[in-house]
């Protein structure tokens, strides 16, 4: 446990905070690792529930961390627990793209909990360990199981974090996001922490085509513990994203423009819509991480529209060539739009990766 002691003694190099961020940093950290099988295509959808014990369980339906004997002598899931770098994103052939912050992972979530739990679905069977202070139980093998998938409930060290409690409205943003990012993922958040006073469900209008029917019977019967529930599904991705975004404005043309490109290990996605207002929301993400300090993918975007409009109004006679060009900033006055960049080995500026070199 060398590698996890590093990170107890500076949280912050990983997660970058003790505070309210790196503490729900270790969400986004197992979060990522659901979303990159989803990426991969191994995954529909992912559910995280903020337990009324002030834990956090996150469940996909991907193929399960591998329990198979690791050539280190102990299960997979333990290297990947216990080690850092051992995630597998540092071999570029596992994943194609991922999120997942620098590989370090869900190894920092362990090492900075007082206990996590993981069942895992795969090989035929449900799997199950449990870590106390990073140190793993033994690996239990249980019933069989036809399906696959990972399940991790993790909570975060008293110690080490200066507050324990999650923000829902943070937790639903991310989540949010996430799900615009990966068009046709499902994302569903439940907070097991409310009182019965408060809220059932929460129906988050902006979801589209959520299967509603299904909880509406739940709601019905009288139920014993009142749970807040959102359920994000996006299959229009950036163009629902840029939708939401121009909600409270007035756009003023229809259609949202959406454009893709491919390259040899990257790929790019685009989508804008022009509102009457002045100001101008322009949202950059690379691997799904956003990056709202921008970078190369920001400024490529930037100068590229600026470049097209000004042909464009050239061309069209809409602009004399005695004019002067349109700025940038002219050009960008109530525009609302997302940069997704994906790319295989990207070189982010700093651990928290807020901007894209």
């Amino acid at each position: 446990l060398e590698g996890l002691d590093a990170v107890r003694k500076r949280p912050g190099m990983y997660i970058g905070s003790t505070g309210e961020r790196g503490l729900h940093h270790l969400i986004w950290e197992v979060v990522d690792n659901s979303v990159d099988e989803a990426m991969a295509g191994y995954a529909s959808k992912v559910e995280v529930t903020l337990l009324a014990d002030g834990g956090v369980e996150v469940v996909d339906d991907g193929r399960g961390i591998p329990v198979a004997m690791h050539a280190q002598g102990v299960p997979t899931i333990e290297v990947v627990m216990t080690q850092l770098h051992a995630g597998g994103k540092f071999d570029s052939d596992s994943y194609a793209v991922s999120g997942g912050l620098h590989g370090v992972g869900i190894s920092v979530v362990n090492a900075l909990s007082s206990q996590l739990e993981a069942e895992i679905d795969r090989d035929g069977f449900h799997w199950t360990q449990t870590y106390k202070d990073s140190v793993p139980g033994k690996l239990l093998q249980g019933d069989p199981s036809k399906k696959t998938g990972t399940t991790i409930r993790f909570w975060a060290d008293p110690n080490i974090f200066e507050t324990t409690t999650y923000n829902f409205e943070t937790v639903a943003r991310r989540l949010q996001e996430m799900a615009f990012l990966n068009k046709g993922l499902t994302i569903t958040l439940t907070d097991e922490r409310v009182t019965d006073a408060e809220i059932t469900d929460d129906v988050v209008s902006e979801t589209a085509d959520a299967p509603k029917h299904a909880e509406a019977e739940d709601v019905a019967a009288p139920v014993e513990h009142k749970v807040k529930k959102r359920t994000y599904h996006y299959p229009g991705g950036l163009e629902d994203f840029v939708r939401h975004i121009n909600r409270t404005k007035q756009p003023i043309h229809n259609s949202v423009v959406g454009f893709t490109g491919k390259g040899t290990g990257h790929e790019l996605e685009v989508a804008m819509q022009w509102n009457s207002g002045y100001s101008e929301s322009v949202h950059t993400f690379a691997n799904t991480i956003n990056t709202h300090e921008g970078g190369t993918h920001e400024e490529g975007f930037r100068a590229a529209l600026t470049t097209v409009v000004n042909k464009y109004a050239k061309d069209k006679k809409l602009l004399k060539e005695k004019d002067g060009n349109l700025t940038g900033d002219d050009i960008r006055e109530g525009l609302a739009a997302i940069v997704s960049v994906k790319v295989s080995e990207p070189q982010f500026e700093g651990q928290t990766k807020t901007k894209l070199g």
